[in-house]
């Protein structure tokens, strides 16, 4: 399936601002959105960096929103989702009975585009011998569709995206290296969601601003816990977090075991603690996970048990985390120290901090 988009608008809409789609307040997204402001203005091909599910794709529509061509199409491909034998037809287009199956004729995407901007997506998965004819439409101005005997003049703005490391693939002899200096007369790399946890607030805002119904919000653990994940597949992971966390909390809030949940980490299952006496000599311990004993709905369930036994499984889960430092089990479970040193002591665990 071929993976392409034009978007020309039939009436003028004001497009969404480089702050609007460029989100965030740390250092890393203020150099970024000011790249973009400089490039903007210009028609200089750009070539966008960054790893997959990052934004190269919203970096490259802010581009467009903001430059003179914001009233005519852009248009995106990616090269890496056409099958190789479609590339140069995707491109250029091709006349009527060119090959089997081409019944009429068909623009390309660079005649589609025309006055606007070609977004390539993936520009490190496309092949070779396409890299050669690329080269030539952008040193020429002229693409020529395929069976056709003309050149066609065309006058785009390209703006291309990889994940890969365009310098490694350079070596490799897998990506031209002159077609690279045409692609990237301006480099733009897109930093990983890791690198600014900062944003994940905002970006959850986003995110919900167009939802209908109830919302799950996010206390400040969940908040600190987001911010401790990896996040291999960056925003668009995020993303779908905050998607999956308005289906399973609808409406309620979302504490730093939510959030373990939604990450999909297994948590232990603790059976309740033997009595012990308390000892405030010895240094922490880190209790051992048990296999939970079942919860037998038939009978009538004691409630205030059962929220007692919650409340001391989320401690032990909390100490298990926190490697048995009775500090950072309460920032954990965002109590005080004093306060989970008293719930330890109602409970009758085996160590508490002195």
């Amino acid at each position: 399936m071929v993976t392409s988009t034009v978007q020309a608008p039939a009436k003028y809409e004001k497009p969404a601002s480089i702050e609007e789609m460029l989100i965030g307040k740390s250092p890393i997204m203020g150099t970024l959105r000011d790249m973009v402001r400089r490039v903007a203005n210009s028609s200089a091909s750009v070539m966008i960096c960054g790893p997959s599910g990052s934004g190269k794709e919203v970096v490259a529509r802010a581009i467009h929103n903001a430059s003179p061509r914001s009233t005519k199409p852009y248009v995106a491909l990616n090269c890496g989702a056409i099958p190789a034998e479609l590339i140069e037809s995707e491109l250029f287009g091709h006349e009527r009975g060119a090959f089997t199956g081409a019944q009429a004729r068909r623009t390309g995407h660079f005649e589609n585009a025309d006055k606007g901007t070609l977004f390539l997506d993936e520009i490190g998965d496309m092949r070779f011998d396409m890299q050669v004819k690329l080269l030539r439409v952008l040193e020429d101005g002229l693409i020529s569709r395929i069976g056709g005997n003309s050149n066609i003049p065309v006058d785009v703005r390209i703006i291309s995206a990889t994940h890969q490391k365009i310098d490694k693939a350079i070596l490799d002899g897998r990506f031209r290296e002159d077609l690279f200096f045409r692609l990237g007369v301006v480099v733009l790399q897109v930093p990983d969601l890791a690198s600014r946890v900062e944003d994940i607030p905002q970006l959850i805002a986003h995110f919900q601003k167009n939802r209908t119904g109830q919302l799950c919000q996010f206390d400040a653990s969940a908040i600190q816990r987001l911010s401790m994940h990896d996040w291999p597949g960056n925003v668009r992971e995020l993303r779908n977090v905050i998607e999956r966390a308005n289906i399973l909390f609808n409406g309620e809030t979302i504490d730093a075991f939510g959030v373990d949940q939604l990450l999909g980490r297994s948590l232990p299952k603790l059976a309740a603690v033997p009595v012990l006496p308390i000892a405030t000599d010895v240094p922490d311990f880190v209790p051992q996970a048990t296999e939970a004993r079942p919860v037998s709905f038939g009978a009538p369930i004691d409630l205030k048990a059962q929220i007692e036994r919650m409340e001391l499984e989320r401690i032990q889960m909390a100490l298990i985390h926190a490697e048995g430092v009775i500090s950072e089990a309460a920032r954990l479970l965002t109590l005080k120290r004093t306060t989970l040193i008293e719930k330890m002591r109602k409970y009758r665990l085996e160590k508490i901090a002195a």
